[in-house]
């Protein structure tokens, strides 16, 4: 006995698009023949065969907006001999994926209050300055908090369609406990603390669940080096292999060259903390030379530059 049944195929259109061809009656033998031709069209709409997607990479840039004249170095380095100086870049930190990702870590500052008290030289906005490095502020997709002092997060505002990434514990503490009685919300703003609220509640913030945690592909986030209560350092791969933006917790070369503890830290377990997270930053990065400080000028001259104030991490 023979038995048939009635199947619907469907035919692809040139513009992609599907359509029933007919409904005829197949016999058995006729259907392994009739799945393979169904399956060819289905390839053919999609596009072919998929490749798999390799591993995402990315080009990293340090991006300045402004320096700060004669900045004491014993605010950066501890111990550092007084009366000594430096002109100090504030930057951010560009960092381009193969997948589409504009990330940021850190947003700089912007709002006249600071330019007012530090009166920074050659200042534009870290908005201008990312654009200047070919992204505009609405193209950043993501921006990574390294910690919550004003000079690395009033920038936030300035990328409307940016998810932000911050420890919670960091966020916790400074939209908290930091404002009351013994708390120590030295160097973070009520403002930036503000902006940062609102931010949550647009749904644009997102927590960094503590230590070596991979947040987007190939790029993740550490803690331990104590520059607040729960300040983080970011690696990123890059086609000359991981490199190391380390903000704050490394002000200088000085502070690797010399093992120095940054002069800035949090609790009085603060200095060996810092110590410990550079002794680890020499671990992640693949090569010492891909480790960036927070603040030092070198870093304009020991990477190439791509234009006024840009240079590009390889």
């Amino acid at each position: 006995m023979r038995v048939s049944r009635t199947y619907t195929v469907a035919g692809c259109m040139p513009d992609g698009s599907t359509t029933l061809v007919d409904r005829i009656p197949y016999t058995p033998p006729m259907i392994r023949s009739v799945l393979s031709i169904a399956l060819a069209y289905l390839l053919l709409c999609a596009g072919g065969p998929q490749t798999p997607p390799g591993p995402v990479t990315y080009e990293g840039y340090a991006v300045r907006f402004g320096i700060l004249p004669a900045f004491s170095v014993a605010g950066l380095v501890a111990g550092a001999e007084r009366g000594r100086t430096l002109d100090i870049p504030v930057m951010v930190w560009l960092i381009k994926g193969s997948n589409g990702r504009q990330v940021l870590v850190d947003s700089g500052f912007h709002r006249q209050k600071f330019l007012d008290q530090w009166k920074p030289r050659d200042f534009r906005t870290p908005a201008v300055a990312v654009e200047a490095a070919g992204v505009r502020p609405e193209a950043v997709t993501d921006i990574i908090i390294s910690h919550a002092h004003w000079d690395h997060v009033d920038g936030v505002d300035l990328f409307p369609k940016a998810i932000i990434w911050i420890q919670r514990e960091e966020y916790r503490y400074y939209t908290g406990e930091a404002w009351h009685g013994r708390g120590r919300p030295g160097g973070v703003d009520a403002d930036d603390m503000q902006a940062l609220v609102k931010i949550n509640t647009e749904g644009r913030l997102r927590f960094v669940e503590g230590d070596d945690q991979e947040i987007l592909p190939g790029i993740r986030c550490y803690t331990g080096g104590k520059h607040t209560w729960a300040s983080q350092y970011i690696s990123a791969k890059i086609a000359a292999g991981t490199a190391v933006f380390a903000s704050d917790n490394i002000y200088l070369y000085e502070n690797l060259d010399k093992h120095v503890p940054i002069a800035a830290t949090f609790g009085p377990e603060g200095p060996a903390n810092n110590l410990k997270a550079q002794d680890r930053i020499r671990t992640l990065a693949s090569d010492p030379r891909l480790i960036v400080p927070g603040h030092d000028p070198l870093v304009f001259e020991r990477f190439e530059r791509v234009a006024d104030g840009i240079a590009r991490i390889r």
